[in-house]
């Protein structure tokens, strides 16, 4: 069976979020998003290793409040950069060994579904490279810088990138191997490896795989997690829900 080493990027400055509230700390159903987005994959066969990357401001409450928690779930914390490259360079030098595939995972998209998931992970053991990916639906507008709209564009073809994004190990070592010393402002992994030449196979996904970047979205992401049905969750920690 292939193994799995999974990253999730915490460390983004989460601007679009708006007010004092830390992105990964909001809330989901009484418990920190962080930890729903945790909850996918902690308790997966085929993964080896979960890593939690967070930026150095909030590492130390993640050590003192919830570092029992993510011990006894088997986590792997470590400090992330200033760039999402940064971040996840950070987690590929704390990968597994026995890791044969990497998977990056944005922390702030816990809706993601389990028959997803199965299908990007089979996909990129058979092609190496794989992500999923939602068919953009809306009309495409070229705006220019004063707000005017200068052209519209076919959406033909076009797809937004989502996570998880799964790669064979090599292949992504090798990706962020290229990008060392350069500007490296990719704004996901697939760019990565696309960028070192390896094809990048989509599998497709929808809207209700969001990512969480304004309150609004943690509205929206509430509602789809309370329409389905609760998962089965085995190692949430040594402490009550009330805990989170």
């Amino acid at each position: 069976m292939a193994r799995f080493s999974v990253i999730i990027p915490a460390a983004g400055k989460a601007e679009r979020f708006g007010g004092q509230d830390n992105k990964t700390f909001a809330k989901l159903g009484g418990r920190p998003m962080f930890l729903r987005t945790l909850e996918l994959f902690i308790n997966r066969s085929d993964v080896c290793q979960t890593i939690l990357a967070v930026a150095s401001e909030d590492l130390g409450t993640m050590k003192t409040k919830y570092g029992p928690n993510l011990g006894f779930m088997g986590v792997t914390l470590v400090e992330g950069g200033e760039k999402r490259f940064d971040t996840v360079a950070a987690a590929l030098a704390v990968v597994a060994d026995e890791a044969d595939y990497v998977v990056v995972h944005d922390a702030a998209r816990p809706c993601a579904t389990v028959d997803r998931i199965d299908a990007v992970f089979a996909e990129a053991v058979k092609t190496g490279a794989a992500i999923l990916a939602a068919p953009i639906t809306g009309t495409i507008k070229l705006v220019s810088p004063s707000k005017v709209i200068d052209e519209t564009r076919s959406r033909e073809g076009l797809f937004e990138a989502q996570t998880p994004q799964v790669f064979r190990k090599d292949v992504l070592l090798e990706a962020y191997k290229r990008l060392e010393g350069a500007e490296r402002e990719i704004t996901d992994d697939a760019q990565a490896v696309e960028l070192a030449g390896h094809p990048v196979s989509v599998v497709q996904s929808d809207s209700t795989n969001l990512k969480i970047t304004t309150k609004a979205d943690l509205t929206l992401a509430n509602a789809i997690l309370k329409s389905r049905p609760a998962p089965k969750v085995a190692r949430l920690g040594a402490f009550a829900e009330a805990q989170w």
